[in-house]
């Protein structure tokens, strides 16, 4: 059938002036103590990525082919990125499918994306391992019957796809921890473990004090130290902060701080629909996806990579628009691929395709192909605007940033694809 979303993608920019190679190892060292602890057994060799291709000249293609030259192969730390001549910009507008996919999940039909290699087993497995004893043993996070849940979700092997140059797996695990008190945080509160949102407000501001504590005085702090160990959400969020904020430098922690308080502002605003039944516009949709969606996951790239992107350089409004662009694009793929999951769940779920449907009179697979279209519009115009700000600012720290964010919007699209234990397509092909 014809591709619903793949109209010819922008022009990257004009801007040839060529860029400095990637940094390899971490400029700033992993403070945490627990870094003592080697992490050899789980480490792999590095290969060395392909020489480049001239069609790979573009802006977002030198950031992502990382550095090439004579004397770089000791840069690379971990699996190399997939081919530049798969990134550029300007690549023929199709669709990714046939061998260039992974083995497991079948893609949405027209959807712009990369295909990523899969995780490094190893690393999956260690990661895997750790982050289930953090949950049972250190915050409790989930009684035995949930357990299948926790595991078919599968954390491991997403946050190894997303995050390909963490030195270590402690690098790892400091998004590991806190994508899964995120999760708590929305199923307990939010979803379907009990959440709800009648009180939701009063829930993520308690909460939201385990990762920006309470200053107060004397008489009151003991009571407000006692209510964060008094739900398994509030654990987890205090304990994976804990971890964070003794490996990232104050910088990162506050602006992790500030992205979760958008986070926690669009669950606010999704439950306030659900309490009255209010219908959104698109536009109004896509307002509160920009807030309710994965940016805290991509922002701390940094920090997993082991270096930090100085602030004033993340503070760019040309930075946070990459940012934003690239928190909506992945949202909007959660969208796409949890819909028939969200469908069967009870009550009325909004997402993407459901709110164009009913808002623009369309039918359920007209609704659906046009929220591709919006994910391709938006996956798009991210990659332009990152090669816009590689060429206008080639800052080292700043060009390993935007390749890590845009290995870590692949990993996400790898993961839902090949999550066939929440995941399944519509039927409408």
């Amino acid at each position: 059938m014809p591709d619903p979303g793949l109209s010819s993608p922008p022009q990257a920019p004009s801007a040839q002036a060529a860029l400095p190679p990637l940094p390899g190892p971490p400029a700033v060292p992993f403070r945490s103590a627990r870094t003592a602890v080697a992490a050899a057994p789980v480490e792999t060799a590095a290969p060395v990525g392909s020489a480049p291709s001239a069609a790979s000249d573009s802006g977002l293609g030198r950031i992502l082919r990382g550095p090439s030259g004579l004397g770089t192969q000791g840069l690379f730390l971990v699996a190399a990125p997939p081919p530049a001549a798969e990134r550029v910009v300007e690549r023929a507008a199709e669709p990714v499918a046939g061998s260039a996919a992974p083995a497991e999940g079948v893609p949405v039909p027209g959807l712009y994306f990369h295909p990523v290699p899969e995780p490094d087993p190893v690393r999956v497995a260690e990661v895997s391992r750790r982050i289930k004893e953090w949950a049972v043993e250190e915050v409790d996070l989930f009684p035995e019957e949930w357990e299948g849940q926790f595991d078919g979700f599968s954390v491991g092997r997403y946050m190894v796809a997303c995050h390909p140059d963490a030195p270590t797996v402690d690098h790892l695990m400091l998004a590991t921890r806190l994508m899964v008190a995120e999760n708590a945080v929305d199923d307990c509160y939010c979803e379907d473990h009990g959440g709800s949102p009648v009180g939701l407000g009063s829930r993520l501001l308690l909460a939201h004090t385990a990762l920006d504590p309470l200053h107060t005085t004397a008489e009151y702090a003991p009571g407000w130290a006692e209510s964060l160990g008094s739900d398994a959400p509030r654990r987890a969020y205090r304990s994976a902060m804990r971890y964070f904020t003794e490996a990232a430098s104050p910088s990162q922690a506050d602006r992790f701080r500030h992205d979760m308080a958008r986070l926690h502002l669009g669950y606010l605003a999704e439950a306030a629909w659900a309490e009255t039944d209010h219908l959104p516009e698109v536009w109004e949709y896509l307002a509160m996806r920009q807030f309710n969606n994965f940016r805290p996951c991509p922002t701390i790239t940094d920090s997993v990579g082991g270096y930090e992107l100085p602030a004033d350089l993340h503070a760019m409004p040309e930075t946070q628009r990459v940012i934003a662009l690239a928190g909506n694009a992945t949202t909007i793929v959660n969208d796409l691929y949890s819909y028939t999951k969200e469908l069967a769940s009870p009550g009325r779920h909004l997402n993407l395709p459901v709110v164009i449907s009913e808002r623009e009179g369309r039918s359920d697979k007209d609704g659906y192909l046009k929220a591709v279209e919006v994910h391709n519009e938006l996956m798009r115009t991210f990659e332009a605007e990152a090669a816009a700000l590689a060429a206008s600012c080639p800052a080292p720290p700043l060009l390993r940033f935007l390749r890590g964010v845009a290995a870590w919007v692949d990993g996400n699209h790898h993961w839902h694809q090949t999550n066939t234990y929440r995941y399944s397509l519509p039927d409408f092909w």
